[in-house]
Order: structure tokens, then sequence, then C-alpha cells
């Protein structure tokens, strides 16, 4: 069997593809993706759409039928009629899933402007407008897990817009996300008819974290290499089961919501001395997404190996913090650190999207 579809068929997991663009929605390929390996959502980024759009093809020819039509049009309105095309299209492959999965999956992410991330209010805006002119049930609005994302995630729940959280990297990151959720579906007149993932960062732990290990250099420091951000994860999903639980969840469940599964994201291997499918084989658990770049997709369908790795000994993932602290490793300062830096890095991948398209536009 397709060691992609086993993740769905045996242990729950969806498999979300961490990619778009035109070529895939007009030339069949997200549709293959669904039908042949049993991709069952799509995530974008800033980044995605900047060298999507830089490789010209499709949307050489979509840019100047834009400003043929309106030559007075801004960078920014380009763009987002570029990547609105691009997530209708994706939300319609997608629709057979979303509606057979009763509304679990079928999903497309669109972010919100990464210069919105320290503005609660202007994200907000953003979110219903795209929200709007998107006009697809299957759409997720990707809202950065900032303390200023953080009320805005609470406000898009409570009014039944289905958000992706995105850009956590720490336990604290993660129970403010939740905690959104759960008080936005309080707030829900439909709670059924709103979802939500919540996307948790993995590799990049593992970068930095490696590379203080390195520079403490002992044999106790080495040996916990590659081991930080599989434990993170492992550890938000002990926290995720407490959270959304039968018990815990039951009042909620009775109103039809659904629970808010962690995504992990930035499942690709960053490190060449580490296995390719790494974040994905240490990651298995029901209930939860992973996001996958083609590459890393292509590889798991290959000689991936299933199994249901997010629960087996939690207590290992408690001694992996344990040793870092004892090194002197601050894992939440390592994690926030990387929020910020993530931001930035969206901010920046951004900009360069809008300056590819003033250089098409030239």
């Amino acid at each position: 069997m397709n060691s992609l579809k086993e993740l769905w068929g045996d242990y729950g997991q969806a498999v979300w593809f961490d990619f778009i663009e035109r070529a895939l929605l007009s030339g069949g390929g997200l549709s293959r993706l669904v039908a042949d390996d049993g991709v069952r959502g799509v995530t974008s980024n800033p980044s995605i759409f900047q060298k999507a759009i830089e490789g010209g093809g499709a949307y050489g020819d979509a840019v100047a039928e834009l400003l043929e039509n309106d030559p007075t049009m801004t960078t920014v309105d380009l763009y987002e009629a570029l990547a609105i095309e691009d997530i209708r299209g994706a939300a319609d492959i997608l629709r057979t899933v979303f509606e057979a999965s009763g509304g679990d999956d079928g999903y497309v992410s669109l972010e919100v402007s990464p210069h919105l991330a320290r503005d609660t209010e202007g994200t907000l805006a953003e979110a219903k407008r795209l929200w709007r002119t998107v006009d697809r049930p299957n759409l997720m609005i990707k809202v950065p897990a900032t303390s200023e994302g953080i009320p805005a995630i609470e406000r898009l729940i409570a009014e039944g817009i289905n958000v992706n959280a995105t850009l956590m990297f720490s336990l604290d990151h993660y129970e403010a996300v939740a905690g959104a959720y759960l008080r936005g579906l309080e707030a829900c007149a439909e709670p059924a008819r709103v979802a939500s993932v919540a996307s948790f960062f993995v590799s990049r732990v593992d970068t930095k974290v490696d590379a203080a290990l390195d520079a403490i250099g002992t044999p106790e420091a080495l040996v916990l290499r590659g081991k930080a951000a599989i434990a993170n994860a492992k550890l938000a999903y002990r926290r995720f089961g407490e959270l959304f639980g039968d018990d815990a969840f039951a009042a909620h469940a009775e109103r039809g919501a659904r629970v808010q599964r962690p995504l992990w994201a930035s499942t690709s291997t960053k490190n060449p001395d580490y296995r390719d499918v790494i974040y994905v084989e240490e990651l298995i658990g029901a209930d939860t997404v992973n996001t996958l770049p083609a590459a890393t997709l292509e590889a798991f369908r290959d000689h991936g190996r299933p199994r249901a790795s997010l629960s087996e000994d939690p207590a290992s993932a408690e001694q992996v913090f344990a040793g870092l602290a004892a090194l002197g490793v601050d894992i939440d300062a390592v994690t926030e650190e990387l929020q910020v830096e993530g931001v930035t890095a969206f901010a920046a991948s951004f900009d360069q999207l809008l300056a590819a398209l003033d250089a098409a536009r030239d």
C-alpha cells in the first residue's frame, strides 16, 4: 500500500501538500495527489508564492492579462488577484475531500500579510476581507500565533471563519492558540461549521538547538542533537490530548464542534545527517496533520515506514528537555527567537514576492 495513504487509513493522520502553483492546478497535479496519494489539503505562504511567481510560466501570461484589463492595478492587488485565483482553484479541487469528510479536511490555506503579524485589528480586517473575497467554505486563513495574533484567532473563530494558526514553536505558543480556539468556539453561533489547525513548526527547532549543542561540544550535548524538535512536538501532542480529549471537549462536541488538530509544519529535513523523512515517521498520530513539501512527500512515498510514533515513550520527550536544561540550553528563549525570525522571514519573502511582481510588470 502507498505509505502516504497508510497515514490516513491506518493512523488517522492527514497529509496536506505544502506547495501551490498554477501549473499544479491546471495540469492535474493536485488532482493526482488527492487520488493517488491521499493528499487531503494544501498550505501556502509568501515564500511558496514568491518561488512560483519568480518561475514565470503561467504567471507571466496572467500578469500581462491582469494589467491589460487594469493598468493602474497596484502590485499588492496584482499579487492578491493571482493568489486568490490559485487558492480558489485548489479549494475547488479539494471540495470533494471537504464534502466527503464532513468538513474535517479538504482545506487550502491563505495567509494574511506577514507585515500584520503585530497588528490585531489589521489582521482581523484583512482576514475577513480575504474570507469574503475567496468565498470558499474550505478556505483557512493563516494567522501567526504572535501575542497580537492570538486575539485575532479567537475572534475569527467566534465569527465562523476557519483559521490555520501558524508560526508556533513552543508549548506556550500552543497553549495560547488552543485557548483562543476554545474561547472562540464558546462565542461561535455555529461551531460545527468552523475548523482550525494549530501549525507547530518542527525542523527549525532542531536547526537552532543543534547549533547550541555543537557549540557546547560535550558528549552529553552531542547525544541530544536531532531530538529537541520531535520531543517538542510530542509534548504538544500530549497537551492536545488533555485539552481535546473526550471529557475535556465534551461540551463543545455536543454543539457539533471539531477538535483543533495539531499540524506539523517545516517537516523537510535540513540536516543531511538525519533521515530525510524523520519529521514524518516520528510524528504520526491520530487527529493530526502533516504538511509536506514535494521532496519530502516523494521520499515518504518511496521509503517511509509508518507507525504510531507520537504515542511512543512520552517520558523520553521530558528527558530530552531536562537534558537541554541541564546543559544551559534555554528552550523557551530558543522558541521565542524562532517565532520572531519566522515573522521576519515571511515578511521578507512577501517583499521579495512583490519585487518579483514589479519585475514581471516591467
